[in-house]
């Protein structure tokens, strides 16, 4: 874990930051995080971790320009610098992602109404294909034409994005199929919970649903990422932004707790959604759950074969 004195030379040094006084703040399971008070006044929030690979905290900063860039949509913490470079450049600097402090509220209901308004209109403003991930220019602006396809990284954890013609392929070959076999190296699944998974991938085209365009989706958009400003501003945090299925951020919203139906209703106000699209629910939830067996195994093991029974 880098000290504050690291990271405190890391903003001097690598992004040119006065600083008067560098803190830990609270983080999240995989970041450590900071507060570091600048000498002119305000604060930057820093993430970092010593596990996280090269290009991770650039892909978030593109997640981050990516979803905030909707007029309509919602707010994304300014991006105040990055430092993330191959293992031999960057010696004993710490990869970090620097980003605006947002002084934190509760999430009450006109919130919880602009979060289901914004979250339709960021869905809407689409993606390239399914997959695909933003990509920022050398200035740090979106690059409009040529889209990515950066994994989906967890620290250790690589999930790929390439891109697939149907949802339904991109979520059984880049997100179930991977996840189990990621979860069954780790001796958190047997054999046999692994071929129940397959048969479920194979199943997938005839549960998806109806077919949709690509979505411009968070795709971890749990309640502790979604974040309330002192000022009713409601924020995106922490995002692995990529081209997906719509009904996949609404889904993750409920996965532990969420915000209150509102929410919901305002977003189907906006954009009405497929039926059968709660029947969906938990077959969206079952890569944020098979993400959990990962990091944490558990008790989400029998969560995750629950999800697969319902829909097998």
């Amino acid at each position: 874990m880098s000290s504050p004195a690291d990271i405190e030379r890391a903003l001097r040094e690598r992004l040119g930051l006065d600083i008067a006084s560098v803190s830990l703040a609270v983080g999240g399971d995989i970041n450590d995080a900071y507060r570091a008070e600048l000498a002119g006044g305000g604060s930057v929030f820093v993430k970092t971790s010593d596990a996280a690979a090269p290009g991770m905290f650039t892909d978030e900063a593109a997640g981050l320009a990516w979803l905030g860039e909707p007029e309509s949509g919602l707010r994304t913490p300014k991006v105040i610098g990055v430092i993330d470079a191959p293992d031999d450049a960057l010696a004993a600097t710490p990869r970090l992602l620097a980003l605006g402090w947002v002084d934190r509220a509760p999430l009450d209901a006109n919130g919880e109404e602009r979060l289901g308004r914004g979250l339709a209109a960021i869905h809407s403003a689409g993606a390239p294909a399914f997959g695909a991930t933003p990509v920022l220019n050398p200035d740090g602006s979106l690059n409009p034409v040529r889209p990515g396809r950066s994994p989906m990284r967890f620290n250790e954890l690589s999930l790929p994005n390439d891109p697939c013609a149907t949802w339904a392929e991109f979520y059984a070959e880049r997100r179930i199929r991977p996840l189990v076999r990621a979860c069954r190296d780790r001796g958190e699944l047997s054999a046999e919970d692994a071929e129940r998974f397959q048969q479920l991938c194979a199943r997938l085209p005839s549960l998806a649903g109806p077919e949709e365009p690509p979505a411009r989706i968070h795709g971890d958009l749990w309640s502790g990422n979604v974040m309330a400003g002192a000022g009713g501003e409601v924020y995106l945090i922490d995002p692995v932004a990529h081209g997906g299925h719509r009904e996949l951020d609404l889904a993750v919203l409920k996965v532990f707790g969420g915000p209150g139906q509102r929410c919901f209703d305002a977003y189907a106000e906006a954009t009405p959604l497929a039926d059968g699209h709660t029947e969906r629910e938990r077959l969206w939830q079952l890569a944020m759950i098979l993400l959990h067996v990962y990091l944490f195994g558990g008790g989400y093991r029998s969560q995750a074969l629950s999800i697969a029974d319902d829909y097998l």
